[in-house]
């Protein structure tokens, strides 16, 4: 071969390299399953037991969920923060691939997102101080109760005891503060959540769940509408994480510590929602 014609395939094989990584070479393909490639994944990074960051280190029960689905689809999770109220929009925008995030599944976010589970299913409960006079939900009654813009604990909590006084913050860390420093009466969200803050080390003897559930939440795992090869590898995923025992230890790992006691596994529909 001519130098000239080295030249010219030289050239040649350059501009096809940058053709490809122009077309997005190597980012996130949802469900593709391509080897070790990233996939965006939502969680919690404030919510102890659950997803949480500290440093570059991701630790909670929601966090090994998503990495598990995400290695068994032959991913490595980029975790990206999705608080409550940002949710839906980081999916349809396409900001994460799916979402890991203490996210319930009902109609209202079944109308613009897809859901694959339930992987758990936990029980909206009270924090309050430990040493409160509040001994139940009923007991609210003109009372301040602090929840998160965008979930549905506080809807619900309005609904079932009406009277209480609603305060809504960006973060569940925010609230639990906000108990513990007698700036407001409870906190209401899903018992798991309430237990990683009742067990973290600032608020250990100072905070205490009531112990005493009112509903019934399923935890889903959100993604866009349509994408069902995707939804059918992370059900797969799920079943696979239930069935071998995989599941049960990263709940006593994350949630036992804070007394929690581990549910009965939940049975994961073979179709996608």
């Amino acid at each position: 071969m001519t130098i000239a014609r080295k030249g010219a395939a030289t050239a040649v094989a350059t501009i096809a390299a940058l053709s490809l990584a122009a077309c997005g070479g190597g980012s996130s393909d949802s469900g593709s399953g391509g080897g070790g490639d990233k996939i965006n994944v939502g969680i919690k990074f404030d919510q102890p037991g659950l997803g949480l960051k500290e440093g570059a280190k991701y630790t909670g029960f929601d966090v090994d969920v998503a990495t598990y689905v995400a290695k068994e689809m032959g991913k490595t999770p980029n975790f990206v923060e999705s608080v409550s109220s940002q949710r839906e929009t980081l999916i349809k925008t396409g900001k994460v691939d799916y979402i890991v995030a203490t996210y319930s599944m009902n109609d209202k976010r079944k109308a613009v997102i897809d859901f694959a589970g339930p992987y758990f299913v936990a029980g909206q409960d009270v924090l309050v101080k430990s040493d409160s006079t509040i001994a139940s939900p009923e007991q609210m009654k003109g009372k301040k109760m602090c929840s998160v813009k965008g979930s549905t604990s506080a809807t619900t909590f309005a609904e079932k005891f009406p009277g209480v006084q609603l305060q809504q913050y960006d973060t569940y860390s925010k609230c639990a503060e906000a108990v513990s420093t007698g700036a407001i009466d409870a906190m209401t969200t899903d018992d798991t959540i309430l237990a990683g803050y009742a067990s973290q080390s600032q608020y250990k003897g100072k905070l205490k769940v009531l112990g005493k559930p009112f509903s019934e939440e399923n935890y889903g795992i959100g993604m866009k509408q349509g994408n069902k090869e995707l939804c059918t590898k992370i059900t797969a995923a799920v079943t696979k994480m239930i069935s071998s025992g995989e599941w049960q230890k990263a709940v006593e790992k994350n949630l036992g510590p804070a007394g929690y006691k581990t549910p009965t596994a939940p049975t994961v529909p073979s179709t996608c929602e």
